[in-house]
């Protein structure tokens, strides 16, 4: 059996016995499918109860699934003017891709840093800035590069892409004003932005720091955050690598830092506006977008998400639900994507031949940092996350 036959047979094999998840309001949803292979997008399907969408997965092997997070009056329709758009869910989509200076080459570090930045998104912004409640939410691991918080309050359903991005701004910090938000802090305001901007500022001069000392990881991914938001809200000003070295150099002397941790920039004459850039952009969660266009995913009404309880194609692993309090990345109970996210068989050990420098995988606590030619032996799930990553091919079934 072929590579990639044998990837659709083990798909099918698990959607044939899997638990899998319901949509509430099942048959208002439209349903998308990737065929393995080279078949187009099978779209426009809808069904009346959740064994039908097993059914229809068995039937033909399926590379990746998705229900729409819209309701429609009639979702069979082929034209979306005729489906008769009735509503849809909030999703907020965070990817490691999305991440400046962030790649998935180096996955389980990735993952670390996209659960932090979607713990954030709730913690900081969505419960205490907009009062949304831990009722109506679902959290699941997108079976890839990241998470998904749905939100299914529906007094948000008919909201139109403007005031959902007017949210989106919020989460962003467009036009926040940092020395604005520093004053409302002496006046013993803090929430909200106020808050993050406190935080931010100990939180950008220890990156600073760890700079002047010559930590060119943290550099890059400081530049590569701070270009990504002047770039998105058409400022201009100092964004290079000098001029960061160069403030984290003007933080050394005391005197001048115990003034700028009181809030009077003023004391790093022009490069006070670079440490307010600096604090937005590192206070600030960077949401997915919406891959076709500038649009993030949670501005998008009729948007495709990936079905809770399926398998992602590019990787093998599930689309799996979790409790809120896990997503907490300090939590002794923190979500572990990289073992609860595995559905495929632990036992059968499979030869993988490494196609790929310079990239680290993890399932369980099995680290995989092997280079270019190497033999390895995994069980199939973690040959298949290889494989479909495009970092291995298989080399001999044992």
């Amino acid at each position: 059996m072929s590579g990639w036959a044998r990837f659709a047979h083990r798909f099918t094999q698990y959607y044939r016995t899997a638990e899998l998840w319901t949509p509430p309001r099942l048959r208002t949803r439209e349903w998308m499918f990737i065929p393995f292979g080279n078949g187009s997008p099978i779209r426009h399907k809808s069904f009346s109860t959740i064994e039908s969408v097993r059914q229809f997965v068995c039937e033909r092997p399926q590379h990746s699934c998705f229900y729409s997070t819209a309701y429609w009056k009639r979702p069979h329709e082929l034209k979306m003017a005729d489906k008769k758009w009735l509503g849809a869910d909030l999703i907020f989509d965070l990817d490691g891709d999305h991440l400046p200076g962030v790649t998935d080459r180096d996955f389980p570090a990735m993952i670390d840093v996209i659960q932090e930045q979607a713990w954030s998104l709730w913690n900081d912004f969505l419960e205490p800035d907009f009062g949304f409640k831990e009722e109506f939410l679902q959290v699941t691991f997108s079976g890839h590069r990241g998470f998904h918080l749905h939100y299914r309050d529906p007094t948000y359903f008919h909201l139109d892409s403007e005031s959902r991005r007017e949210i989106v701004s919020h989460i962003r910090g467009e036009g926040v004003e940092v020395m604005d938000l520093l004053e409302r802090l002496k006046d013993g305001k803090s929430s909200g932005w106020s808050k993050r901007i406190s935080r931010g500022i100990t939180s950008v001069i220890d990156k600073l720091d760890a700079i002047h000392s010559g930590n060119n990881s943290e550099l890059k991914i400081m530049e590569a955050n701070l270009k990504e938001m002047l770039d998105r809200e058409g400022i201009k000003g100092l964004r290079g690598t000098n001029s960061i070295k160069k403030l984290a150099e003007l933080l050394q002397d005391e005197s001048r830092r115990k003034r700028v941790m009181e809030g009077r920039f003023v004391a790093l004459n022009n490069h006070g506006s670079l440490l307010q850039n600096l604090i937005k952009s590192d206070s600030s969660v960077v949401l997915g977008n919406a891959g076709e266009t500038d649009e993030v995913v949670t501005i998008d009404t009729r948007r495709q998400i990936r079905w809770p309880g399926s398998l992602h194609g590019k990787s093998g692993l599930r689309v799996t639900e979790f409790p809120l309090a896990r997503l907490d990345p300090d939590s002794t109970n923190r979500f572990d994507c990289l073992r609860e996210g595995i559905a495929l068989s632990r036992d059968e050990k499979i030869r993988v031949e490494i196609t790929e420098d310079d990239v680290i995988a993890r399932f369980d606590d099995k680290i995989i940092d092997s280079a270019r030619g190497d033999i390895i032996e995994i069980h199939e799930a973690g040959a298949t996350f290889l494989v479909l990553k495009g970092w291995g091919r298989i080399s001999k079934i044992s």
